[in-house]
């Protein structure tokens, strides 16, 4: 599988997780765009003449992915550009309050505490367990955060440094429950687990296709329950916000056009589904089955080599295991990213490590297509030889 992505052979790359990886016939098909694109950038760019309807088919084509109707989805640049729209757009006034996690992506709560200070609002963090035994303790540790004053949830689907895959749909339940609304950063879960929004029933939910879709960098989508469809605005204010009525709503018509930009990774999207849908008879949902049992066995590998427990049930695991390392040796997140620099340099391991919840110092693996746990043995022995 290694042969269709431009990685390093030298390199281990169990970090798909951070930036994902594209594929050359991906990047091939965005440099055709790119020629297009430059060679009649008026009728390539311009949202009345081609672009509108060349976006509308990787919406459709995405919507058909994730499960929900079309015109409930548009483009971001990444998931952390999603979750801003929706914080700042939200209504807002002191004395309310925003719920996140200690699992959440810092960049993410980073915006939300931003938006919170400006509005006189109140950030509660759920503290959640890691490592972690069920589902459940993320259910308790949400709820017991949630008071009468809440008006957003936000957490994650899949979570950033320990790889958990979070009771969504419970989670939801909860918060609507409470009358709070819930923004799903689902920076990880295109291409990794089956997506559903109708099911899942969230009000905002954004995601990156640059991770475990393997499209090119700089794209993302956003799904805005139907309800907040005029209430959503984007991080750019443009043309859209005053373009009169053809029949395409606002919220399309200013997420498609926040001003001239790079709209060849948001098209190239489709090439890289279609690539993925490829490599396995079963498709990509074959592939994310593949990619974690990769993922279990590859927990099991590490967890053998460091004597440990693992860090979480099977249920709670998607395509990132994360394994805790030596409490004794890692005193600080400085330790870390010494020991993260260590395996790069020496061993030519591409593989991230963080100071996690209760300063639990964790490494954390991807398993995308073209890995294989001959990789994982190799780390294994370093891990063991090292502790």
């Amino acid at each position: 599988m290694r042969q269709h992505w431009q990685l390093n052979p030298e390199i281990d790359y169990l970090n798909h997780g951070s930036f994902g990886a594209t594929p050359t016939i991906v990047q091939q098909a965005r440099i055709e765009l790119i020629e297009q694109l430059e060679c009649d950038p008026i009728r390539f760019l311009a949202p009345e003449r081609e672009l509108e309807p060349k976006l509308d088919l990787v919406r459709d084509r995405l919507s058909d992915l994730i499960g929900c109707d079309s015109d409930s989805l548009v483009f971001v640049r990444n998931a952390t550009d999603g979750v801003n729209a929706v914080v700042r757009s939200l209504p807002l006034k002191a004395g309310d309050e925003i719920v996140i996690t200690d699992h959440g992506y810092n960049a993410c709560n980073n915006a939300v505490r931003f938006v919170a200070e400006r509005a006189g609002v109140t950030v509660r963090v759920a503290k959640v367990p890691f490592p972690i035994e069920s589902p459940e303790q993320v259910v308790a540790s949400i709820e017991s955060e949630l008071t009468d004053r809440t008006r957003l949830l936000v957490v994650d689907h899949v979570t950033s440094p320990t790889g958990l895959v979070f009771p969504l749909q419970r989670l939801v339940r909860l918060a609507h429950s409470r009358g709070a609304r819930i923004l799903v950063d689902g920076a990880h879960a295109p291409g990794m687990i089956p997506l559903d929004m109708q099911h899942i029933g969230a009000d905002y939910y954004t995601a990156n296709h640059h991770k475990w879709l393997c499209a090119p960098k700089a794209s993302g989508l956003m799904y805005v329950d139907r309800k907040w469809h005029d209430e959503v605005r984007p991080t750019v204010i443009s043309h859209g916000a005053n373009k009169q009525n053809d029949g395409r709503s606002r919220l399309l018509a200013e997420f498609d056009w926040p001003g001239t930009y790079d709209v060849t990774p948001i098209l190239a999207v489709s090439n890289a589904i279609d690539f993925l849908q490829s490599l396995l008879p079963g498709g990509l949902s074959e592939l994310m089955a593949q990619n974690r049992e990769n993922a279990l066995q590859a927990r099991t590998i590490l967890n053998d080599a460091l004597d440990s427990d693992p860090a979480a049930p099977e249920s709670m695991i998607g395509s990132l295991a994360a394994v805790t390392l030596p409490r004794e040796r890692f005193a600080s997140a400085g330790d870390l990213t010494v020991f993260q620099k260590y395996l790069y340099e020496k061993h030519k391991i591409e593989v991230p490590t963080f100071m996690g919840p209760n300063s639990t110092p964790i490494l954390r693996v991807s398993m995308q297509a073209y890995n294989d746990l001959s990789q994982i043995e190799r780390l294994a022995n370093i891990l063991k030889s090292t502790f």
